[in-house]
């Protein structure tokens, strides 16, 4: 497989770190605005059929020229939402197939949105979907932890192991701490506050949305992650899980804890989330892209951090036996283990391996996707009976199941 990465940050870079000990890559080209960042990506895999380029990824003529040059087999994307649409359109101009980890932006309900859904996440890539069928081409999105990994949870659910599912409820926390700073996202600050402070999605008979940080509650976390403080919020699963999935009703609650919705709601009042760009003394700045530039790289916490992050989802229902069942379907990443064994930090790393299981699965015709699709279109065991060849693992924890109605 020739594949082509737009994005060497932390998880780009970690997505060639992983793919270089894959021998099903013939060919990786990772390209980045920073070409330097690039070649370091490149370089720590010290592998011949990596290489580094310079791209925009917000320049649809200039991607278009790259995948021609390249002629990848798919082309995959890491970078944050903002670009989405320009290297999704390239690839559907230039009849190449496509994978991302995060999906278009969405857009608030204009008279209501914390009740009503406006544009959803993923709207724009999913009203293109007849051309990309139309042209025998694929689109997989939201291809990462979560999304990505928590979708399959969901089907494999469906499939192995409910007859009846009431609910599904994504839970993602971690104990993570990072050595020497009060306030350091271990992911794109720029994508957090998009999940964070936009109105949560929620499934339940239709789409609609709550007021940011809904829904306060304490969910103890496996392996020694322990209670962590959860909200609701802005995710791709909500959008994708009930397209495939049968369920009453779809959440997903971050464990932001007390300190970090503090945080975020003093930086969405002193107006420093917003996106378009205000004069400071003739220059043009967007609040959110300095704040961006303020805060450490993600990439780069990795030494820094402590701890343990977790993916899952709590799942409420009756088993193939038609009895009340619930449980927590959950993958845990231990930063001292990824940074020994992979030099990339646990969250970054932990979304890393998914597009590579997945673009294994394409290459050797498990999964046949087609047109725009989401994880959770294919069965999800082939893809979880692969985690122990990448180092990782899933596992399910039983719940109460108290007040579930046979």
């Amino acid at each position: 497989m020739k594949a082509l990465v737009i994005g060497a940050g932390g998880v780009g870079s970690a997505i060639v770190n992983i793919a270089s000990r894959k021998s099903f890559f013939t060919s990786m080209v990772v390209a980045d605005r920073d070409i330097e960042r690039a070649k370091q990506a490149v370089a720590r895999v010290n592998d011949s059929r990596f290489s580094a380029v310079s791209i925009n990824a917000s320049d649809i003529d200039a991607i278009q020229s790259l995948i021609r040059e390249v002629k990848p087999d798919v082309v995959v994307n890491a970078v944050d939402p903002r670009f989405v649409m320009p290297i999704f359109l390239a690839c559907e101009n230039e009849g190449a197939n496509y994978m991302d980890m995060a999906m278009s932006l969405s857009l608030p309900h204009p008279k209501d949105p914390e009740n009503l859904a406006g544009v959803k996440l993923g709207d724009d890539q999913f009203a293109r979907e007849k051309i990309w069928s139309e042209r025998n081409i694929y689109a997989l999105v939201g291809m990462g932890i979560e999304p990505g990994m928590s979708d399959l949870f969901a089907r494999y659910a469906e499939d192995y192991l409910f007859s009846r599912i009431d609910s599904f409820t994504v839970f993602d926390g971690s104990n993570l701490t990072v050595e020497g700073y009060d306030f350091a996202p271990s992911f794109s600050i720029w994508t957090t506050i998009e999940e964070c402070l936009n109105p949560p999605l929620i499934w339940e008979n239709g789409w609609h949305t709550t007021a940011p940080f809904s829904e306060l509650e304490v969910f103890d976390f496996p392996e020694g992650i322990g209670p962590v403080e959860c909200v609701n919020v802005e995710h791709e699963e909500v959008v994708l899980i009930p397209q495939k999935v049968n369920a009453g009703k779809v959440n997903f609650k971050f464990g932001l804890g007390e300190q970090f919705i503090s945080t975020l709601k003093t930086i969405h009042m002193l107006g420093m989330d917003r996106k378009d760009q205000v004069d400071v003394q003739g220059v043009k700045v967007s609040p959110r892209d300095l704040l961006t530039a303020l805060l450490p790289d993600p990439a780069k916490l990795g030494p820094l951090m402590k701890g343990k992050t977790c993916a899952g989802g709590l799942v409420k229902g009756l088993n193939k036996e038609g009895k009340p069942y619930a449980c927590y379907m959950y993958n845990v990443v231990d930063n001292e283990w990824s940074m020994k064994n992979y030099g990339d930090q646990a969250v970054v790393w932990q979304t890393a391996i998914n597009p590579v299981i997945a673009m294994e699965l394409i290459h050797n015709g498990t999964w046949k996707p087609q047109g725009v699709v989401g994880p959770e279109w294919f069965d999800a065991k082939p893809f979880l009976d692969l985690l122990p060849e990448y180092d990782s693992e899933w596992k399910i924890r039983e719940e109460d199941a108290t007040g579930i109605e046979a």
